[in-house]
């Protein structure tokens, strides 16, 4: 058992991240060859040798499986008490007894408070993501705006992920496109600048921005440090919502240029009132009730849950997001908020205000747990009138509506997929689809990219992107990149996955004809993968999808690829190419997701070649940090410039020494 004192339950997630747990040395019994009866018998007596051991503390519990995986994670205000429950007899809903059956060892942390058991189960939830816990699934980082003060002339910019750069954080929003076209019109209102340290150091006149009146240009003096200043405060005002004082100043300043002839400059202050006003009106929603608050509603039907969630800040829409969080069926609304609110809050700053659509069981113990988390006061309430009602009643109405979308979605998806289980002659519906393509120049900035699809549509977050880098794959070689991209792909799930588990793919697709095919049946062989049509018992089904020729309504083959329809080509081991009607579903459904794989491959590819096409060659010495290069640039004003100094003007440059400047030279001159 472990003890954590206050403030260092956090850092367990790093020992779980590096620790897998394993399963007791102790619990050497034989698996499972029974009737579930003896192993709810068998949990139930296991658990009950643990509660022997247990304290009267607060803490968190982990219930783990044969193999080392993590069932269940839960806190308790008495261990020893809330782990006994777990002994009785009877009493347990279907999913407890499955959990209890499945329990072939415990593990135990020790926190100073039940506040800090709350947080330490959320962290270890979202960490551990264990197959009985309300889950979070989309936990991606929310954008925000960033006013960044690590330079004498800040910058305005969006930012996504963790916190660490010195600066004012505005936020969040609930997605990049409200941030951008709110970035986009506080350029034309504040005339901040947007670019990059290394691009202002060495700029020697003003650039597009400041000719379009969207940056005052401070990178060559147009504007003084102190009036810059001016417009960075006016801008933090705003965004912190004295919206109304900064027009009202900005209008007496436009008078006085205009009653003084300075015409140009007022019609400067006139465009950044019309920004203002435009960034005003493109918020949904004004409330006077509160200025900062997030407002969380959900809605169950069909076993399922959609929790909405709506951000206000300085009294203005910011957007809203849908969270569809796994759980079992015998969990209520409030149950579900409750833990996924614990999950949501986790890594992200809480406002002063969370509205919610329902009474929360632990409601005082989560406010509790925020309060220490943000080092303030947060209320969570659940509004019974008002304009926090009618808030809460938008959310919940928006969170029916986004559930009754994605329930008619996914019905839609699992017809497709029966039928895609009766064309291939499959036991049973794909439940995981994975999908292959490769995108180069002439061999250049190669990329493997891997999308993953299954009954609820496209799963995002497990796509994968394989950069080329065998060097006895040929540059061009498609067949070969083929092979790299599949082997790292399938040699690592067979190490990690058994047939059948949810990561096990039921359908693999490849970009290409005969050739492909060819190529991902010997890799996927060699893998040790079945190839077959029973996805039931862990077979897989191979299929590449190929442009077939260009033909005219008679079937003929067109000489000019640019006329006719496109006959795709499906190839399946063992069986001669066929194709599918041109209006068929199923040949929609499939080239869809080829294009999707397409798509994200192109996108890997041009991400790659516009970094490459940006890049300082002063990254690639070693020894030279972001440190030294920024004195570099700074003394020389370009990297170009540094290549053409000796190692005597080099030495001058904070830093670097005579055997680094030579460095320096030589790897730029060489």
């Amino acid at each position: 058992m472990i003890t954590l004192s206050q403030g260092d339950y956090i850092d367990l997630l790093e020992i779980c991240a590096r620790h897998p747990i394993m399963p007791s040395m102790n619990d050497t019994s034989p698996p499972d060859s029974k009737p579930a009866e003896t192993g709810l018998l068998r949990g139930r007596q296991l658990i009950a040798d643990q509660i022997k051991r247990l304290p009267e503390k607060p803490g968190v519990y982990r219930m783990i499986d044969g193999e080392g995986g993590v069932l269940y994670v839960g806190k308790a205000k008495n261990l020893k008490k809330r782990v006994t429950s777990y002994a009785r007899p009877t009493g347990h809903t279907n999913r407890i007894a499955r959990m209890i059956a499945q329990t072939r060892d415990m593990e135990f942390v020790v926190t100073a408070s039940e506040t800090e058991s709350l947080l330490l189960e959320a962290n270890l939830i979202k960490q551990l993501k264990p197959q009985f816990n309300v889950l979070m699934r989309d936990d991606k980082s929310f954008p925000y705006i960033l006013i960044a003060t690590d330079h004498e002339i800040p910058q305005l910019l969006k930012h996504r992920g963790a916190q660490k750069r010195p600066g004012h954080y505005y936020g969040p929003f609930a997605y990049a496109g409200a941030v951008n076209r709110t970035l986009n019109i506080l350029q034309k209102a504040f005339l901040l600048r947007s670019c990059e340290d290394s691009i202002y150091e060495s700029r020697s006149r003003p650039c597009l921005l400041y000719e379009i009146k969207r940056c005052s240009a401070p990178c060559v003096g147009l504007i003084s440090k102190a009036d810059y200043q001016d417009l960075v405060d006016e801008t933090k005002r705003f965004l912190a919502g004295k919206s109304r004082e900064i027009q009202t100043a900005l209008s007496q300043q436009m008078e006085q240029a205009a009653r003084a002839r300075h015409y140009e400059r007022a019609a400067t202050f006139r465009d950044r009132i019309k920004a203002l006003a435009t960034i005003q009106e493109s918020q949904d929603i004004n409330l006077t009730t509160f200025t900062d608050a997030d407002v969380f509603a959900i809605h169950l039907e069909a076993g399922q849950a959609c929790v909405q969630a709506f951000f206000y800040r300085v009294g203005q829409n910011w957007g809203n997001n849908a969270y569809y969080p796994q759980h079992s069926r015998d969990e209520s609304a409030a149950e579900i908020l409750d833990v996924f609110l614990a999950q949501f809050y986790a890594n992200r700053e809480p406002p002063k205000l969370v509205l919610v659509s329902e009474s929360l069981p632990q409601q005082a113990l989560l406010q509790q747990a925020l309060n220490e988390r943000a080092g303030r006061k947060v209320e969570i309430s659940t509004p019974k009138r008002g304009d926090r009602r009618a808030v809460v009643e938008q959310a919940k109405m928006n969170a029916r509506e986004a559930l009754a979308r994605r329930l008619a979605e996914r019905s839609s998806q699992r017809k497709l997929l029966s039928a895609v289980a009766d064309i291939f002659a499959l036991s049973a519906p794909p439940r995981r689809m994975e999908v292959f393509d490769n995108s180069h120049i002439s061999g250049t900035h190669a990329f493997g990219c891997m999308i993953v699809a299954n009954e609820e549509g496209l799963v995002k977050n497990q796509y994968r992107k394989f950069a080329i880098k065998d060097p006895n794959t040929i540059a061009g070689d498609d067949y070969g990149m083929m092979r790299e991209v599949l082997t790292r792909r399938y040699e690592r799930l067979v190490r990690e996955e058994t047939p059948g588990s949810d990561k096990w793919p039921s359908m693999i697709i490849v970009d290409g004809g005969a050739g492909q095919l060819s190529v991902a049946k010997d890799v996927i062989t060699q893998c040790g993968i079945t190839i077959g049509t029973d996805i039931e018992n862990g077979e897989v089904l191979l299929l590449s999808v190929g442009k077939g020729r260009r033909e005219d309504g008679h079937g003929r083959k067109l000489a000019d690829r640019r006329q006719g329809e496109v006959a795709d080509q499906f190839f399946v081991p063992g069986r001669a190419p066929f194709t599918l009607p041109p209006r068929s579903p199923i040949l929609y459904y499939l080239q869809n997701l080829r294009d999707e794989a397409h798509r994200f491959a192109i996108g890997s590819h041009r991400a790659k070649r516009r970094k490459q096409s940006f890049a300082n060659p002063l990254d690639d010495i070693a020894g030279i940090g972001a440190k030294r290069k920024k004195a570099l640039l700074h003394h020389f004003g370009s990297a170009k410039a540094v290549a053409k100094a000796k190692p005597e003007d080099l030495c001058a440059v904070d830093g670097i020494s005579k055997a680094l400047a030579q460095k320096i030279h030589d790897h730029l001159n060489g």
